[in-house]
């Protein structure tokens, strides 16, 4: 027979940025810790709400089945003498398993024989291993941060309140230090009426809802979702799309009523990425927009609990959200009372690194690098340029960035446009930041596209210069980021940049400072650090893996180019051809591999095939060089696969490993010149046929 098993873990409220991986959480380690104990079932759920935890498990067997243990032991003349009697090390073993060393037994493993303990292991009842399994569960549970109370030493997210566990309609008791496991649950904590008892596991899922609790996180969810359309729809408007608000929300409350609150419209002469900046992370509030996409001066709100006296619900979260509007309205007015470039000045006197200088420091780097970034890549006009770089870090000293940190570039773009800045500076404000996180939007104006590389490229070699490198999870300066940002424009734009002499030009940026690590270096590693980074980017294009090594075994610093590569190669490798140039090549490479010359002395050539060659590599030499530089590296890589008739001709005809020094390596020569014209593409050694 098989049961339902239902463990409810009642706590105080738990931080909602918990919820979702301790979810995850919960539920393999119930998965791992059944099949560890040889429990079998057929699904397996978990919910949560801020006051609760709950495994449910459907199907759970009654039983454990039966189960043959065999553990292999020392080999068998280690645990028997030449006697024929038990060594120490076999008694040993014997005793370690609990069993007569004349119950073991012999087995050959891969030729070898092997002394074996066999045990049969009788299953023991569900009701039997449940108590120390649920423990053992709860136990296990980890978060970003725990606490312990009172004066126990349990660690879990806050404070164990009660236990509920249940298997069909059978109690099992559980202990977490003070609190043993009932029969008894608690409904939301201010519309519920106090302890209630769950007579079975049906009805724990009827009392729940009828004491204001809805369980399941994804109805929650998409209760919310539901109730804020409705709402906003009335209100004439439309709500926010917000999946990681919405998220937030459904682990803030366990009963949700939505509730549509309004605040005075004086209060949109405020940039409205700062009055929904105030409303998401400060309230919780989804801002609602009119159907042209403008902020209408109003909010939704999520209640924890049901309908009731909701007009004062309303009205208290109107009050609170007045009062950051108020602060907001204000430093937007202070803010405004000078122009951008009186912010400037100040940034001397705010510390970037205590190695790496002030940041009015890296805003002259930034110009320097933007100006020179512009300059080679053809990206707006100098002058524009720089002054972006100028301004860029200017909005950090004012109160508006102070105070909401994440608005910096956003608040700089508008102090710009009122200080009469051209849009274009303006937007390279802005755009510098970006992409700010995965799936973010890149910069697009030529002068915002400048000034981010510079920002980027800046962090990276100002770190790695004196030696700050992310290692494993550690990248508190977010380098992996900003490696995959640079990648990311590079390949959106399709610019053809040379890394190497802008990460060379920045570091020039740093001899001031004396750094730890010298320029060559410096420049090698930041390079494969955004190589490595651009790997990723390709295995999520699809690119196999064989084709990304061929491709990087070859130096370079041309993102696109590397790109184009990687593509074509890709593509060639489906063609009919593929197979004749991978004969050509192998054939080529495998012999002269070890020979380092390509010259050829023509007059040592004695047979036909070996000239006929020879010519015919002469005559693609040049073909393939301009097909290279144009980047058209699959044209390039037919061209060299019409060889095939002449490499096989010339491999039927002569012997390469000849006595004749002169002519061997005239021979080896020419292998070794289609092999080098074949590696000005990839490495095709790394090519798996």
């Amino acid at each position: 027979m098989a049961r339902e098993l239902l463990m409810e873990i009642g706590v105080e409220e738990i931080p909602s940025a918990y919820m979702t991986k301790t979810l995850e959480d919960l539920k393999d380690l119930a998965a791992k810790k059944l099949q560890e104990t040889r429990l079998i079932y057929k699904n397996l759920n978990v919910w949560g709400t801020p006051r609760r935890l709950v495994l449910y498990v459907q199907g759970l067997e009654e039983k454990q089945p039966d189960a043959v243990i065999e553990n292999r032991g020392p080999k068998k003349n280690t645990a028997i003498d030449k006697e024929g009697n038990p060594t120490k090390a076999g008694l040993g073993f014997a005793r370690g398993q609990g069993m007569e060393f004349s119950n073991l037994e012999i087995r050959d493993v891969a030729g070898v024989e092997y002394v074996f303990a066999v045990k049969k292991e009788v299953g023991n009842s569900t009701e039997q291993l449940l108590p120390d399994l649920l423990t053992n569960i709860i136990h296990s549970i980890g978060f970003p941060k725990s606490m312990r109370w009172g004066y126990y030493h349990t660690r879990f997210a806050r404070p164990i309140r009660w236990l509920l566990a249940m298997y069909g309609d059978q109690k099992i008791k559980i202990t977490i230090e003070n609190v043993v496991s009932s029969d008894v649950t608690y409904g939301h904590r201010f519309l519920s009426s106090g302890p209630v008892k769950v007579d079975s596991i049906t009805k724990y899922f009827e009392v729940l809802r009828d004491n204001y609790v809805i369980l399941d996180q994804d109805e929650r969810k998409e209760m919310i979702r539901n109730q804020v359309q409705t709402v906003a729809v009335n209100a004439g408007g439309k709500p926010t799309d917000n999946p990681e608000l919405l998220e937030e929300v459904s682990f803030l409350l366990e009963y949700p009523t939505a509730f549509y609150g309004e605040f005075s419209p004086s209060y949109l002469a405020v940039p409205p990425e700062v009055l929904t900046t105030t409303m998401i992370n400060n309230q919780r509030y989804f801002p609602v927009f009119d159907d042209k996409n403008q902020l209408l001066p109003g909010f939704i709100g999520v209640r924890n609990g049901t309908d009731y006296r909701l007009d004062l619900v309303k009205a208290g979260n109107e009050r609170v959200l007045k009062a950051r509007l108020e602060d907001a309205l204000f430093f937007w007015k202070e803010d405004n009372k000078k122009p951008i470039q009186e912010f400037v000045s100040g940034l001397k006197d705010v510390l970037f690194h205590e190695r790496l200088g002030s940041i009015m420091d890296k805003v002259t780097r930034l110009q320097n690098l933007a100006v020179f970034i512009g300059r080679e890549n053809g990206l707006s006009d100098e002058a524009t340029i720089n002054r972006a770089a100028y301004l860029c870090k200017a909005d950090l000293l004012s109160s508006m960035v102070f105070e909401f940190t994440e608005l910096q570039g956003i608040m700089g773009r508008y102090y710009a446009i009122n200080s009469g800045e051209t849009p274009e500076v303006s937007e390279a404000i802005f755009e510098h930041y970006l992409p700010r996180f995965a799936g973010d939007i890149l910069p697009s104006s030529p002068t915002g596209i400048a000034v981010s590389l510079a920002e980027k490229i800046d962090n990276l070699v100002g770190c790695f210069c004196i030696g700050i490198k992310p290692t494993g999870s550690q990248d508190p300066y977010a380098l992996r980021r900003q490696a995959l940002g640079i990648v990311n424009i590079i390949l959106e734009k399709g610019l053809q940049v040379d890394l190497k002499s802008i990460v060379a030009k920045a570091y020039d940026g740093f001899l001031i400072i004396k750094p730890d690590f010298n320029q060559e270096d410096t420049v090698r590693e930041v390079i494969e650090f955004i190589r490595q980074r651009l790997r990723g980017v390709l295995l999520e294009k699809g690119i196999s893996y064989d084709v990304i090594d061929a491709v990087f075994s070859l130096p370079g610093s041309d993102i696109n180019d590397i790109t184009i590569r990687n593509q074509m190669v890709q593509n060639f490798k489906q063609s009919d051809l593929f197979q004749d140039f991978m004969v050509v090549y192998n054939r080529t490479n495998n012999l002269s591999k070890k020979w380092d010359s390509d010259n050829v002395i023509f007059t040592a050539l004695e047979d036909e095939s070996e000239k006929e060659l020879y010519a015919k590599y002469l005559e693609i030499k040049n073909q393939v060089g301009e097909l290279l530089n144009k980047q058209d590296y699959v044209s390039a890589l037919e061209v060299l696969a019409g060889l095939r008739p002449q490499v096989d001709s010339f491999f039927e005809a002569v012997m390469i490993m000849v006595d004749n020094e002169e002519l061997k390596a005239a021979r080896l020569g020419i292998l070794k010149a289609i092999t080098n014209l074949c590696n000005n593409i990839a490495n095709f050694s790394k090519i798996i046929i």
